[in-house]
C-alpha cells in the first residue's frame, strides 16, 4: 500500500477544525497529523511536523493565512499549500498565490473534492474551487494586451498623422483641422514620442504600415 499523504490543518473555528480531522480519519490515503488554530502556532509546528500538504484557513486571528503561507513557504519550500476560505474576491487569490498556495479552495465545496485536492496538490496539481478557477480566468481576461504605438496616439494625434502621410504641410494641416501651427507643431512631438521615430518621414512609413 503507497504511504498515505500527511496534512496539517491550521483552521481558528474548532468546529471546521474538528470536521476536517473527522474527514480525513476516514480517507485511507491520507492522515492528519496536527492541526493549529492560529497561524502563529502552525508556524512553530508545521515545520517540525514536515506534512506532505498543509490546509490554511485565510481569516487567522493575529497573523492572516497569507502571511502564515509566507512563512510556511520560506522555511519548508517543498509543502504544498491549500488555502480554505469563504472569500472568493480575486486579491485574496492572487495574495494567497503570490505567498506561495498551490490552491484556492472554498469551504462549502463538497467533501468528496475536497480530498481530491488534497491528492491533486500533492501530485503536483493547481487545484481550486470551480468558483474560484472562473475569477482567475475571468481577471486574466480583463488583462489588456498592451497597445501598439498607433493605439496610443488620441483621435486627433490620429488625424494629423493621417493629414501628414497625405502630404499636407504643417500650416495646411492647422488650417483643416482647426488649430494654430504651433498646436500642430506640439501634437507632433506627441507623435513622433510615441511612434519612437524622429523625422515626417519615419512617422508616415510607420503610418501606412499600420494594420
Amino acid at each position: 500500500m503507497d504511504k498515505p499523504i500527511t496534512v496539517s490543518i491550521v483552521e481558528d473555528v474548532r468546529g471546521t477544525r474538528d470536521n476536517l480531522v473527522a474527514l480525513f480519519s476516514h480517507a485511507p490515503r491520507l492522515r492528519c497529523l496536527n492541526t493549529y488554530a492560529t497561524g502563529e502556532d502552525a508556524v512553530r509546528g508545521i515545520p517540525a511536523d514536515k506534512p506532505d500538504v498543509a490546509l490554511v484557513d485565510i481569516n487567522l486571528p493575529g497573523m492572516s493565512g497569507i502571511e502564515c503561507v509566507a512563512k510556511l513557504k520560506a522555511q519548508v519550500p517543498e509543502l504544498q499549500v491549500l488555502m480554505l476560505t469563504t472569500y472568493e474576491e480575486t486579491g485574496l487569490i492572487f495574495d494567497s498565490l503570490r505567498a506561495g498556495a498551490s490552491g484556492y479552495l472554498l469551504k462549502n465545496m463538497p467533501t468528496d473534492e475536497l480530498l481530491q485536492a488534497v491528492e491533486q496538490v500533492h501530485a503536483g496539481g493547481a487545484p481550486m474551487s470551480m468558483q474560484i478557477a472562473r475569477k482567475v480566468v475571468e481577471h486574466f481576461h480583463l488583462i489588456q494586451q498592451p497597445k501598439s504605438d498607433m493605439e496610443q496616439l488620441t483621435p486627433r494625434e490620429q488625424e494629423i498623422l493621417a493629414l501628414l502621410a497625405e502630404g499636407f504641410l504643417y500650416k495646411e494641416i492647422g488650417d483643416r483641422v482647426g488649430v494654430t501651427l504651433n498646436t500642430v507643431k506640439r501634437h507632433l512631438h506627441a507623435i513622433y514620442e510615441k511612434l519612437h521615430v524622429q523625422s515626417r518621414t519615419e512617422a508616415t512609413a510607420k503610418y501606412l504600415k499600420r494594420p
